[in-house]
């Protein structure tokens, strides 16, 4: 007589990575942009040495970069954010309702977010991109996104950022 265990397949990789606070924050940004008519992708690079934590894309083709700072430490220690200003018709910071936003630069935009939405409190002025970087930072939207979204379909695909 055979006895048939029914096998179960465990999975042992380590779980995740709880998220960190700015990538909350973006999470609660890009719910609020969607609501918007904007689509968003988090950590784009516009440019060799840049990161932004999101990149959003709107309804008329407006692209606005919003950096998400989770403490005073994480907004004091960031030293590229002015190089940001130049891939984007609109700037905003994106930090939860105990940060002391009178460190944060009044020409800047303002949304208070957390996990789960956001407010825009001030909104950035606005410099519009010239057409050829808007076409740039379009292209960059469009292939991280796809490509982002081919990894998730296809987890073993591997990527060839080129």
């Amino acid at each position: 007589m055979f006895i048939i265990f029914r096998m179960t397949q465990i999975d042992l990789s380590p779980p995740p990575p709880a998220p960190q606070p700015g990538q909350l924050l973006a999470r609660g940004v890009c719910r609020h942009l969607a609501g918007h008519g904007f689509a968003c992708v988090e950590e784009l690079v516009p440019a060799r040495g840049l990161r932004v934590d999101v990149m959003a894309l709107g309804p008329k083709g407006e692209v606005w970069v919003v950096e998400c700072k989770s403490s005073r430490a994480d907004y004091t220690s960031d030293r590229k954010w002015e190089g940001y200003l130049e891939w984007a018709d609109r700037f905003f910071w994106a930090v939860d309702a105990d940060f002391p936003t009178e460190l944060l630069p009044d020409e800047t935009g303002l949304i208070i977010a957390d996990a789960y939405g956001a407010e825009i409190v001030r909104m950035g002025p606005e410099t519009r991109l010239a057409p050829a970087r808007r076409k740039v930072m379009v292209q960059k939207f469009a292939f991280c996104a796809a490509r982002r979204l081919q990894m998730l379909r296809d987890p073993d695909m591997l990527p060839d950022w080129g």
